[in-house]
């Protein structure tokens, strides 16, 4: 089909064809756009193909008792001061040390201990010698009156300064028992078996007189201590009633005694309440612990047998150090991290204590959640 020359196309004819051809291309552009979207490798798109499975938080199960917070405590716990003053020039033991009974923890400069023992020893010595020559000089003195060449006065002179010389001794004898005692204040020992839980003092620091140097505890022997209000008192003699949550324990504790003191405190009107643990791995004194009271304790305060709790799935936890919390879904679905203030875990479900309302919804796959939000 031979070409005709634009020269001969009439100009309207040729504005008409540009506008057509642009109106094509506008067509065609959101086509190609919605091409190039579709072309986005499938990690750039958010991930709609798994649901998200999500629970109404609603009211759960009565729960027995109310719970109380309370700090893990050394039955045995001793801050070991110094006795003498002076400069520390020996120490054998750091914190987190494990130190048996007698064992040496630091020595104190002992040389003007030494010199007044052997300053005691020196006198001790004399006193001695003098001892001895006034009982020769008595027994002399007996003869000589038993010959009659002195009087019963002078006799009775040579026993009075017997006497006084042997009571001499005597003290003597006891100023130099007290400087070799005075010399082991400056050998610090521990107390019995334990462990070091801080050091004060570094070496070549300057003991004194009540200053404290270090401290020791009995792991062996520890209590949960927690102060209870007035109305949560009474029944509370069971103590397979109680359970503790510790940090690091799988499962609550049960303690092997319970001992209410019969104090209370002025200001806050708590009563002390001491519970005894058994012999546990990894746990410290001032560890935080949670005691689950009966529910006799619970029902004192309000007049009900039971008292309603907000649980949640424990697989719906997100636990960030020391941080615990679940994923809210809001209005829109979009879900949020909250943080939770927890109490009692039993039958793969948890208390909430805090945080959460009835009638919120809560992520159950924390993962997905995290993913999607």
């Amino acid at each position: 089909m031979p070409s005709i020359p634009s020269s001969r196309i009439p100009a309207q004819w040729q504005r008409a064809v540009l506008r057509l051809a642009s109106l094509g291309l506008l067509f065609l552009a959101p086509n190609w756009a919605q091409a190039g979207a579709d072309a986005r490798p499938a990690a750039a798109r958010p991930d709609s193909s798994v649901s998200l499975r999500s629970q109404l938080v609603g009211w759960a199960a009565p729960r027995l008792g109310a719970s109380v917070d309370g700090v893990v405590e050394a039955v045995r716990q001793t801050v070991v001061a110094a006795q003498v003053a002076g400069s520390i020039v020996q120490l054998d033991v750091k914190a987190g040390d494990r130190v048996k009974a007698g064992q040496v923890l630091l020595r104190i400069d002992a040389r003007s201990a030494q010199q007044a023992n052997q300053a005691s020893e020196a006198q001790a010595q004399a006193a001695r010698a003098a001892l001895q020559l006034a009982g020769r000089e008595l027994e002399r003195q007996q003869q000589l009156f038993q010959q009659r060449y002195i009087s019963q006065a002078a006799l009775d002179q040579a026993e009075a300064q017997f006497q006084a010389t042997q009571a001499q001794v005597k003290a003597q004898l006891a100023q130099l028992a007290m400087s070799r005692t005075h010399g082991d204040f400056n050998v610090v020992r521990s107390p019995y078996d334990g462990v070091v839980s801080e050091l004060s003092v570094a070496l070549g620091d300057m003991a004194m007189p009540g200053r404290a140097l270090l401290n020791v505890y009995d792991p062996s022997a520890l209590r949960v201590t927690a102060h209870l209000p007035q109305s949560q008192t009474l029944g509370l003699t069971d103590s397979s009633q109680f359970q503790i949550e510790l940090t690091g324990q799988d499962q609550p504790v049960r303690p092997l005694k319970v001992q209410l003191l019969p104090t209370v405190d002025a200001s806050s009107h708590t009563v002390p309440l001491r519970l005894e643990l058994p012999r546990l791995v990894g746990v410290a004194p001032g560890m935080f612990a949670r005691v689950q009271l009966p529910a006799s304790a619970a029902s004192q305060q309000g007049g009900h047998s039971a008292t309603i709790a907000i649980s949640v799935p424990v697989t719906a936890l997100v636990r960030r150090g020391e941080m615990s919390g679940v994923y809210v879904l809001n209005a829109e679905g979009q879900a949020r991290l909250r943080q939770l203030r927890l109490g009692a875990q039993q039958a793969g479900m948890v208390e909430v204590l805090s945080g959460l309302s009835r009638g919120e919804r809560i992520a159950l796959d924390p993962q997905i959640a995290a993913r999607q939000r």
